[in-house]
């Protein structure tokens, strides 16, 4: 019987009886162990600041804040074994917010997609989201990110779609002690009513950047917008917010982590902070 249900399983009788041997049992409990020990150490890693994390997060944010190094392999093979589930990226469809009128300027696309130029402070990016909390409740996001480091440089959140909600993110990047503008510096969006009004553009003008725009429905071209956005909702506790300051405080607590906390692989594995003073040190 054994051997006949050997062939089936296609496997030979000296390795079925090797399998339930007394050794290795042993050898199975122990590494059992031992992965118990290492799972414990990447949920410390996963559950870091409150926000979940995928394989190679984890291992940044081991080695950035528990000085322990596990490759790759091993932590995949840990999260599959005890199913230590990361967040999924759901699509994000870009969205029309409204016809701009006669005034409205569209400019040229003088990013091309160059996001990374090696110089804070000169590639800034901006764009505005949807964030659905509470019961049917929804907030705006407008966001300034630096091209280069990765660094949400301003930010600002409202229960409505108005100009001020791009305005005021430019009046909150002017007041960032930390933002040092680059020489030949812009910043770059896509064709939304918000950026082509001339009230926009003034205050963008007067700050003494530069402007640029996506072309028509190609989101790629402010790719790590949207990009930021996806992680945002998916590691922020957006949806448990029942208020709006509520939503505005899980916000700020989440810029804080994403840029003095969050490693990113692209980044030399270091947070967006950490990323900015290393290329003002080689620069």
């Amino acid at each position: 019987m054994v051997s006949y249900l050997c062939t089936i399983a296609g496997v030979s009788r000296s390795g079925y009886y090797n399998y339930f041997s007394v050794k290795s049992q042993e050898q199975r409990k122990r590494k059992d162990e031992k992965d118990e020990v290492v799972k414990e150490i990447i949920l410390k890693a996963f559950h870091f600041k409150g926000r979940k994390k995928g394989a190679r997060q984890i291992k940044m944010t081991l080695a950035g804040q528990f000085d322990v190094v596990y490759n790759l392999k091993r932590i995949r093979r840990i999260m599959k074994k005890y199913s230590i589930i990361c967040p999924i990226r759901k699509a994000n469809p870009y969205r029309q917010m409204m016809k701009a009128t006669q005034e409205h300027r569209v400019v040229p696309n003088l990013l091309k997609r160059q996001f990374k130029q090696g110089i804070p402070g000169k590639v800034l990016l901006t764009d505005i989201t949807y964030l659905h909390f509470g019961k049917g409740l929804r907030a705006y996001l407008s966001t300034i990110k630096d091209g280069s480091t990765g660094e949400i440089l301003a930010y600002h959140v409202s229960d409505r779609m108005t100009l001020e909600l791009a305005t005021e993110t430019i009046k909150k990047l002017k007041k960032n002690k930390n933002f040092k503008k680059a020489k030949d510096a812009f910043i770059h969006s896509d064709q939304g009513v918000h950026y082509t009004s001339p009230t926009f553009q003034k205050s963008v003008k007067k700050l003494g950047l530069r402007q640029s725009m996506s072309r028509r429905g190609n989101c790629w071209d402010n790719a790590p917008q949207e990009s930021f956005f996806g992680h945002l909702k998916d590691e922020a506790s957006i949806k448990a917010c029942t208020h709006l300051d509520e939503l505005r405080k899980e916000i700020k607590q989440y810029m804080s982590y994403y840029n003095h906390y969050r490693y990113q692989w692209n980044l030399k594995k270091m947070t967006p902070v950490q990323y900015r003073d290393h290329l003002l040190k080689i620069a």
